[in-house]
């Protein structure tokens, strides 16, 4: 099973610039995708979804911001019918930010994160933190549950020096600061944190540092200056996985090119 998780910046611009033509040429399984900053009808035409934002072979599900128009969303495009789709998670500052959309096959669920950024200020920053605290004890009852669980996204969050280019000058930046990479490390079972929290004995997975423990990655770049250029960039977008996936985790590519947004697809290849 091969899953894309990708940030689109805006689902009609990416499609503008190819996106959905490189995704067939994936000839992926399952898409995650964020900040599509569209309601779904205006995607739509009079027999449905749009042929430009519905690849032939697949079916979609969004779940939109009802706060703000344009702003955030998330949907899962498939291949197989899943056997249900869920949208919200039952706190409405978060759900009504179209940030959580999960699909369900079988034993196994996928799931389109979009995490806030804190970036814009102090109001944002603490909304995060409320998401965080929140969110914890879910994803505890998800690992706890015996399903598989893949959890795609962007978590608007680094986790060590590998993750990021330019790490001791970013360290009280949203996204960087110590809490927020205790908060993401202390979830995750590997020894690929940055050394703050001890990693959890049974924890969260991170897909990439499965096959690549070490290497530098990054999946998002600012577009101020020449940061795409000079690969300055953050790696925030993540492929979560339960204990149980992690002998089939088979490959994973992070594709800074071609540009369809400020962020890269990551493409994770699973055993069946």
């Amino acid at each position: 099973m091969r899953i894309v998780s990708f940030n689109a910046n805006g689902i009609r611009s990416a499609t503008r610039k190819g996106f959905f033509d490189w995704f067939v040429a994936q000839d992926a399984d399952v898409l995650c995708m964020q900040e599509t900053k569209a309601q779904e009808h205006q995607l739509a035409s009079e027999a449905g979804l749009h042929a430009d934002f519905l690849p032939a072979g697949y079916k979609a599900w969004f779940r939109d911001a009802t706060t703000k128009k344009g702003y955030s969303g998330v949907a899962i495009y498939a291949r197989r019918e899943p056997d249900e789709i869920r949208t919200a998670l039952g706190w409405a500052p978060f759900d009504d930010e179209g940030r959580y959309i999960e699909a369900r096959f079988g034993n196994l669920s996928v799931v389109s994160f979009y995490i806030p950024s804190g970036s814009s200020g102090e109001l944002r920053q603490g909304f995060k933190f409320e998401v965080m605290a929140w969110l914890k004890p879910i994803l505890d009852e998800w690992l706890a549950s015996g399903r598989d669980y893949v959890l795609c996204g962007d978590w608007n969050i680094v986790r060590a020096r590998h993750d990021i280019r330019n790490w001791t000058s970013n360290q009280k930046n949203s996204g960087c600061t110590p809490p927020e990479r205790a908060w993401l490390n202390g979830m995750i079972a590997d020894a690929c944190g940055d050394g703050l929290v001890e990693p959890p004995a049974t924890g969260w997975l991170d897909a990439l540092r499965v096959l690549r423990p070490d290497a530098p990655e990054y999946t998002w770049w600012s577009n101020r200056g020449a940061a795409r250029a000079n690969n300055v960039g953050w790696r925030i977008d993540y492929q979560f996985i339960t204990p149980s996936l992690r002998d089939r985790v088979l490959a994973c590519a992070v594709h800074p090119e071609p540009r369809f947004s400020d962020h890269a697809p990551l493409v994770v290849d699973y055993r069946a």
